[in-house]
């Protein structure tokens, strides 16, 4: 078991945007939601920056959440996927056939929308997502949308939705909960990852993370984390990492859409409690802020990561 320190300000600080690939009767459906539906087209001007939703920040938790608009297109078998538009949330028919029900042929896939502190509304490396998203269609034998297609369906679903975002805070939320980490099923000797998260250990100036081939997520945080870290002068190792490894770490930190880089505080295997460096002038709280100033634009963009959408 694990016990984290995350600060929760990407979370409350932004609008999660998810989409969702199915298979339903002769035809695939693309929806991107920060939640769904399908009557009344939607045009965004008719939403002012002033307005916000009713909703209890303080008592947020992870989870979907309704709002007002989702974007859905659909593909006929053999072709592409067309032209999609916002619509208002509700719900979609299904025919009883439909691979999703029967065969649970289906894709996920999340990212989230950033405000900026002047206003403006950003995404961090939404191709990414979509390249990701591509990847399992192809194993899943299905269509995709394009990449541009992608990015448009998150950017009209996210500028749609905008009122969900929260007002600016002066200061970060956090909270600390427990998780797992995964060793792998052969050994059960070496870590692959968190439950919800990748995981990287310090040693020294060495930061090290397990290699995404198979059973590891290939995260989108995790592969940025891996830039700025040898940007900042690190060595970055990915590789088998042993359990005893994990233990005799400096530093441990997870990575993920939702978290960005959340600093493990203690790890507790067969009974024995490891503490591990958290809080200010460690290596995580270093390349937090460092993403965290990417994402919202109060650190220049020189790696072309940032969409920023109007």
């Amino acid at each position: 078991m694990i016990s984290r320190r995350a600060c929760f300000r990407n979370l409350l600080q932004s609008l999660r945007t998810s989409y969702s690939s199915s298979k339903i009767g002769d035809y695939h459906r693309f929806a991107s939601q920060a939640s769904s539906s399908l009557q009344q087209v939607f045009q965004p001007s008719t939403y002012s920056d002033d307005e916000y939703s009713e909703v209890d920040w303080d008592n947020l938790g992870f989870c979907m959440m309704r709002t007002d608009y989702m974007y859905m297109t659909k593909c006929t078998k053999g072709e592409y996927f067309e032209q999609g538009q916002l619509s208002r949330y509700g719900n979609i028919e299904l025919s009883p056939a439909a691979g999703v029900l029967n065969y649970g042929q289906g894709l996920f896939e999340g990212t989230k929308a950033y405000r900026s502190e002047d206003g403006r509304l950003l995404l961090f490396r939404p191709e990414q997502n979509a390249i990701r998203m591509k990847m399992g269609a192809e194993r899943m034998c299905m269509p995709s949308p394009s990449i541009d297609q992608f990015v448009d369906a998150v950017k009209q679903t996210a500028i749609a939705n905008k009122r969900w975002g929260l007002k600016a805070l002066t200061r970060a939320k956090s909270r600390g909960f427990s998780d797992v980490v995964y060793l792998d099923s052969v050994n059960k000797r070496f870590i692959e990852e968190v439950s919800s998260c990748n995981i990287f250990i310090l040693k020294g100036n060495v930061i090290s993370t397990p290699a995404a081939n198979g059973t590891i997520l290939e995260g989108v945080t995790r592969k940025s984390i891996i830039d700025i870290a040898r940007g900042h002068g690190y060595q970055v190792e990915e590789r088998v990492i042993s359990l005893i490894e994990l233990i005799d770490a400096d530093e441990i930190f997870c990575t993920g859409t939702a978290v960005g880089v959340a600093p493990v505080g203690s790890v507790t295997y067969k009974g024995q409690r490891i503490l591990y460096k958290t809080g200010p002038h460690t290596v995580s709280q270093e390349l937090h802020s460092t993403l965290e100033g990417i994402k919202r634009g109060l650190i220049k963009d020189n790696k072309g990561w940032i969409v920023e959408i109007d």
